[in-house]
């Protein structure tokens, strides 16, 4: 069975830095796509940043230049590094394990994280 486990989250000022780890277990990490997706009440989740087994990387436009993805096969884990943060920022944050189809993921998630960014 596949299991996530998101770690990292919490209240930050903005401005500020946190950085968000997942670890996996139950699924071959290295052949597979992982990222991370955020959802606020009532809209939809979206991409914040994935990276494929190949390292390739995609980013949702408003975190560009902010947020950095990056993967340790031997660990099992993926990292987000947000920095600058903002209030738009706030959000539960899914790691995702899968497949590399942004727009329509297809695998497993954590439980989520709580990230909130207010003074």
């Amino acid at each position: 069975q596949v299991q996530l486990v998101e770690s990292g989250g919490g209240l930050v000022q903005p401005g500020g830095s946190l950085r968000l780890s997942c670890a996996a277990s139950g699924i071959i990490v290295s052949i597979n796509a992982m990222g991370w997706y955020r959802q606020v009440p009532g809209k939809q989740r979206e991409l914040v940043a994935g990276i494929t087994s190949g390292r390739s990387t995609a980013f949702a436009d408003s975190v560009k230049g902010r947020f950095t993805i990056s993967r340790e096969n031997a660990k099992k884990t993926v990292y987000l590094q947000m920095n600058s943060l903002k209030p738009e920022d706030t959000a539960v944050y899914y790691c995702y394990i899968g497949s590399s189809s942004w727009e329509r993921p297809f695998g497993s998630w954590g439980r989520g994280t709580q990230v909130t960014v207010s003074s």
